[in-house]
């Protein structure tokens, strides 16, 4: 069955409108991440709810996201602070995940999401949402989006490049299986783990989302780059040596023919086929 929702997965630390950093090169109202979030979800007249369940400091994550989607223009946010898995099964709760448009994860700890979300009426309602409803979006930033995939890096070190055992591997959502994705990668020099957890998983694709970048993801399939950083693409698909099933933990590892693809804003990827759609050279940056 084709997917008809749409997932937007994000690298963490997107402009929320309030920042001024030198990182940021987009501008917020026109092009910026969350903008873009609020298009796919229909415009300004959008129901979003912002579910901050990764974060330690949820009602602070909540607020900021309530000015941030305000300097849009959207006035339908609401904020659904769930904390157990009590709370994801209450009818208020459910309710507000059958009337919205647009679900946004925050950042924070993804094992907080699979703990509290995971399992539950509202984990279902999600999953039935996102394959059947072509309206219906999922976005999430940093803990957000990694808890999108079934393998999920539940955590591991990024110091410990491609030694056995570095990365930590648990079970996400389930949104889309076919990735498994990782977040703040080029700031907090994740490629290791992320080679690792493909090594791991050679059959899946490798997602590496820079700060202030995502992907818009169409019949969990195909993907358009947006933000104003890059992504790295992990594809252990040709693979012809891979020695992470033998090895003790804590020995360094060796992956061979392993295809890394860098792209950024305007890009499009092709999930099942592997195939890139850059744009021109000549291109202006968009």
């Amino acid at each position: 069955m084709q997917v008809k929702g749409t997932l937007i997965p994000i690298g963490g630390n997107e402009d929320k409108g309030i920042e001024i950093h030198e990182q940021y090169k987009l501008e917020y109202i026109e092009e910026g991440i969350l903008s873009r979030v609020v298009k796919e979800s229909g415009g300004n007249e959008a129901n979003i709810v912002v579910i901050p369940t990764a974060s330690g400091i949820p009602v602070e994550v909540g607020e900021n996201y309530l000015t941030a989607f305000a300097k849009l223009g959207c006035e339908n946010v609401q904020v659904l602070d769930i904390r157990s898995q009590e709370d994801s099964e209450k009818d208020e709760s459910i309710a507000m995940i059958l009337n919205a448009d647009c679900i946004m994860f925050s950042g924070g700890n993804q094992s907080k999401i699979t703990k509290h979300i995971g399992g539950t009426k509202i984990h279902d309602i999600l999953l039935d949402r996102y394959k059947n409803d072509e309206n219906f979006v999922i976005a999430g930033t940093s803990a957000g989006a990694m808890v999108m995939t079934n393998e999920m890096i539940a955590g591991g070190s990024s110091t410990e490049a491609f030694i056995k055992g570095a990365v930590l591997m648990y079970k996400g959502l389930g949104l889309i299986p076919g990735l498994i994705i990782d977040t703040h990668f080029i700031k907090r020099g994740r490629f290791g783990r992320q080679s690792e957890a493909v090594a791991k998983h050679p059959n899946l694709l490798g997602i590496g989302l820079a700060e202030d970048t995502g992907l818009v993801i169409k019949n969990g399939n195909e993907f358009e780059v947006i933000g104003s950083g890059m992504i790295i693409v992990f594809d252990p698909k040709g693979l012809t040596h891979n020695n992470e099933k033998i090895l003790e933990e804590g020995t360094p590892m060796t992956m061979t023919n392993l295809v890394v693809h860098v792209l950024s804003n305007g890009d499009h990827y092709n999930i099942k086929t592997r195939e890139t759609r850059v744009l021109p050279i000549d291109s202006p940056f968009v």
